[in-house]
């Protein structure tokens, strides 16, 4: 039987804005395909330093990230922006919607940049992907609406959809459920890991909610992997 790799693995990785300040050393950090993981640490500890190593924005000083089987360390910013926008989605915690578009172009947007995403697509046509995914997330009646006139929740449901567009191979949440109820909160992570599992993607949820902690395969302390937090 053969072992996929890790979809996420860093080791040694120290990473400051100047060299003379690290503000995170990540002695090994394990992310096995296919697992929902949870990340967690208290605010300010450096979980969205780590996200911005894992998602090639940030490049570290010294160790290696290697991310779906690349080390992005190795590549150039041009080739990193590709992998990133490729094979991976991404839930701000504001979500980063573009305001004066509509749901459906905001969904659709990975797949009018980025090839692979499109040839990941279940559907013939980018509309009716986008279609297909929001239809499964209830915001059909939504799908030409400005996304400036949704709710915080169907805000977060167009940014999920907008995520897995295109099966990409790993999904970061960060801190994306940290303006909802308890209840909403249960919706959209039921919501979430859905579309993760029809798209085949790790999930990397981040947060500093531990309520949430036992919802999830495996739990990644940020203090057990890490040293010298800012």
């Amino acid at each position: 039987m053969i072992t996929a790799p890790e979809a996420v693995y860093l080791k040694n990785v120290v990473f400051g804005y100047d060299l003379r300040t690290p503000v995170l050393r990540v002695d090994e950090l394990v992310v096995a395909t296919g697992k929902r993981v949870f990340l967690y640490g208290p605010s300010g500890s450096g979980k969205t330093t780590l996200l911005g190593l894992i998602t090639g924005v940030l490049t570290p000083q010294q160790g290696s990230c290697t991310v779906l089987g690349k080390d992005i360390t190795k590549m150039s910013a041009p080739a990193r922006d590709r992998h990133r926008g490729s094979e991976m989605g991404y839930i701000f915690q504001s979500f980063n919607l573009i305001p004066y578009l509509t749901v459906r172009q905001n969904v659709a947007l990975p797949c009018h940049v980025h090839k692979r995403r499109r040839l990941n697509m279940v559907a013939h046509t980018v509309d009716k992907e986008v279609e297909r995914l929001v239809a499964r997330l209830g915001l059909e009646v939504y799908l030409d609406r400005n996304v400036k006139k949704l709710s915080t929740g169907q805000q977060q449901r167009v940014a999920i959809a907008r995520a897995v567009i295109g099966k990409p191979s790993l999904v970061i949440a960060d801190e994306p459920t940290s303006s909802l109820d308890a209840d909403r909160r249960a919706d959209f992570l039921e919501l979430l890991f859905e579309v993760c599992d029809e798209a085949q993607a790790t999930l990397v949820f981040v947060s500093h909610d531990r309520s949430l902690m036992e919802r999830f395969e495996e739990h990644i302390a940020l203090r057990d992997i890490s040293r010298g937090c800012a």
